[in-house]
């Protein structure tokens, strides 16, 4: 299946406006569709494009990148008669796929894009950990451009409910709640991603096999297999060390806290290694990266604390899978009692990855607050999620706070609002229940509305 996905624009983008003069590098992690949609855009956008696959390029392919250089017209022949396709000046693309398994292809695109005949694709799995790169010249004839999976609003287009998305970004806009039936259809759909997350081929299973999970779920661990593959091919130096963190991802979140405290992790000078593991898997865009803000304001890098650091799952759907990794005959039972509500595992952990994941699909850097309190000895405030808001001339804060059930407490974000008042935007809570502003000023929304932000 092939899905409406949102970087098409951003393709059309970078061709209008490069013409030529930049080639673009799609970065993301495996199984989210870069390579699909970058030979989709050229079938729609040019007279011819060829894909290369250099994960299984043939050796007079790889070879006459390193032999033909100064000689562009001979490997363009040589590409044209290997993919038996014509090339046309500045009317054919040429699709680099899986170029960090062959980096000298990366490197070629100074030269390439400098001779000017043709547009250039690159994508990626991995693409910009230091292995693939510490032997080549990162071109500066390239534009990089980060793609995720499946955001809710591509979701729900998949399974043809475009209205209701634009019904919730009325409502969301007009701060005025959906109508009760409306909402509890938005909250049905938003269980649906939850369960189902966004890798293309998942989500085409699901849609291919009536909304049944038994093949959701095969696909899902497929990936997660994957995933774990990659992780065996790196460095033995922090190898062990990232598929840790990788299997502990579930108990992480699974905590009240859900941070985790680097230095706990190992208490020898080793730490720091731990530090670069979890670098690692964001950087392979397995996980989402989630720092602590010592004292929140508009410059959030400027007081990040990396002594603890929250590490989220990019996909949630990927995460309820990898939760049940080895007891995968009990997830395939609890799907269809999760999407009912008629079970809980954990909503909780799921609820507050799910978010972070659309927080982080809509461009937003993830950072969390805590306040320890000397007189209790414990956190009297824990604040999920605080995310630049406002507009150019007032830029501000907006505290998040994430609440998987209907009943709940607000004491954090409440104590939060009256220390940074002069900061603060607006203020969310991101719940199961319908939109309302509170009193104080508060805004509750659904979390289906998550994308809106």
């Amino acid at each position: 299946m092939i899905f409406k996905r949102k970087i098409y624009n951003k393709l059309l983008d970078w061709k209008t406006k490069s013409n030529g003069t930049k080639a673009i590098l799609i970065e993301g992690a495996r199984r989210i569709g870069k390579s699909t949609i970058a030979e989709e855009f050229g079938k729609n956008n040019y007279k011819s494009y060829v894909l290369i696959d250099f994960s299984k390029a043939s050796p007079s392919i790889k070879e006459g990148f390193n032999s033909f250089l100064n000689d562009l017209d001979s490997l363009f022949l040589m590409i044209s008669l290997e993919y038996g396709v014509t090339l046309y000046k500045r009317e054919s693309l040429l699709i680099f796929d899986e170029v960090q398994s062959f980096p000298r292809a990366r490197e070629a695109i100074k030269h390439l894009v400098k001779d000017g005949r043709y547009d250039y694709i690159e994508t990626g799995s991995l693409i910009s950990i230091k292995e693939n790169t510490k032997d080549i010249l990162i071109p500066s004839e390239e534009k990089s451009i980060q793609m995720y999976p499946m955001d809710f609003e591509e979701f729900s287009w998949a399974l043809g409910e475009d209205r209701i998305i634009d019904y919730i970004k009325q409502c969301f806009n007009d701060k005025k709640p959906l109508l009760e039936p409306l909402h509890k259809k938005a909250m049905f759909l938003f269980k649906q991603y939850l369960l189902v997350g966004g890798m293309p081929k998942v989500v085409s299973a699901y849609i291919e096999d009536n909304k049944q999970f038994e093949n959701v779920d095969e696909e899902k661990r497929e990936i997660l297999k994957t995933y774990r593959n990659d992780i065996m091919k790196i460095d033995q130096n922090y190898q062990s060390k990232v598929l840790s963190i990788y299997d502990r991802i579930p108990g992480f979140l699974s905590s009240h806290e859900k941070r985790v405290k680097i230095n706990s992790l190992d208490t020898t000078n080793r730490a720091i290694a731990y530090e670069e593991t979890f670098f690692w898997l964001a950087d392979s865009m397995i996980c989402n990266e989630c720092f602590s803000s010592n004292d929140p304001n508009v410059g959030l890098s400027l007081t990040e604390d990396r002594t603890y650091i929250k590490c989220y799952m990019s996909d949630t759907g990927l995460l309820f899978s990898h939760a049940f990794d080895e007891y995968p005959e009990v997830a395939k039972n609890i799907y269809s009692s999760i999407l009912q509500d008629k079970l809980s595992v954990n909503k909780g952990m799921l609820y507050e990855n799910i978010i972070a994941q659309m927080l982080v699909a809509s461009g937003h850097k993830l950072y969390f607050y805590n306040h320890y309190s000397e007189d209790k000895h414990r956190n009297d405030i824990e604040i999920d999620f605080i995310i630049i808001s406002g507009d150019k001339t007032n830029v501000k804060i907006s505290p998040i706070e994430v609440k998987s059930s209907k009943k709940y407490t607000t004491t954090s974000l409440e104590k939060f609002n009256l220390t940074f008042k002069k900061r603060i935007s607006n203020s969310y809570i991101i719940h199961p229940k319908n939109l309302s502003i509170r009193d104080d000023g508060i805004i509750c929304i659904p979390a289906y509305m998550t994308f809106c932000l």
